[in-house]
């Protein structure tokens, strides 16, 4: 039986790539890819020619039985996303559970991953903090907003740039124009910026300059009584 090697990689800067990262997908005999195209880039910046094919969110329900059988089988596998750690808010989570029921050995790579630079950048506290992700698109929004307002951590979400200024209006308005927001965005990347004040300064902000490329905002807890 061989093993499943979970390994970050940059979420912008080639130099963030992790030298036993680079020998481990090398070393392995397949790399699951969130996209093979832009992971070839990567691979080939790093000379790495181990073959891999495609993990995504869309075939990873029909696919992780077929590779535990391939990993139980003899097959070391590396499992990558496009950007950072997989699993966080990327595929990952399904295979991990699978080759840990197994009894499949699971070694998960420190390295890259968007929402803790963002988190220590804020200069809010982050001794206790809530990583939520990606907010509900539709249903469920509303009440997850809800249930947030009353979080006295510090909150952690993804956004894209074309739904940022509809989720920092709804910040506005559940939980409060003056709640300190922090948005970092195209972080370790050419054009890296982190806009820091109140959500409605926030909002203003990228209102009247609209947002490109990968977003985390950081949200200030509700102040303690």
């Amino acid at each position: 039986m061989s093993k499943l090697y979970i390994v970050p990689t940059p979420i912008g800067n080639l130099k963030d790539m992790t030298f036993r990262a680079v020998e481990v997908l090398k070393e392995v005999d397949l790399i699951l890819a969130e996209d093979t195209r832009t992971s070839g880039k990567l691979l080939k910046h790093y000379e790495i020619a181990t073959p891999s094919q495609s993990h995504h969110m869309h075939n990873e329900h029909k696919t992780v039985e077929l590779l535990v059988q391939k990993i139980k089988s003899g097959t070391t596998v590396a499992l990558i996303s496009d950007a950072g750690t997989p699993a966080i808010s990327d595929p990952g989570f399904l295979l991990t559970r699978a080759c840990i029921e197994h009894q499949i050995e699971v070694d998960c790579l420190p390295g890259a991953t968007a929402f803790v630079p963002a988190l220590v950048n804020s200069g809010m506290p982050n001794d206790k903090f809530v990583f939520e992700g990606f907010l509900p698109v539709k249903k469920g929004r509303q009440t997850r907003l809800l249930l947030l307002a009353e979080e006295t951590r510090t909150l952690i979400f993804y956004e894209s740039p074309h739904k940022l200024i509809k989720t920092l209006a709804h910040f506005c308005e559940y939980f409060g124009e003056d709640r300190p927001v922090s948005v970092s965005r195209e972080m370790t990347k050419l054009y890296e910026e982190t806009i820091r004040g109140t959500a409605k300064e926030v909002l203003e902000h990228y209102t009247a300059k609209p947002p490109k490329g990968e977003i985390v905002i950081v949200v200030g807890g509700k102040p303690k009584e």
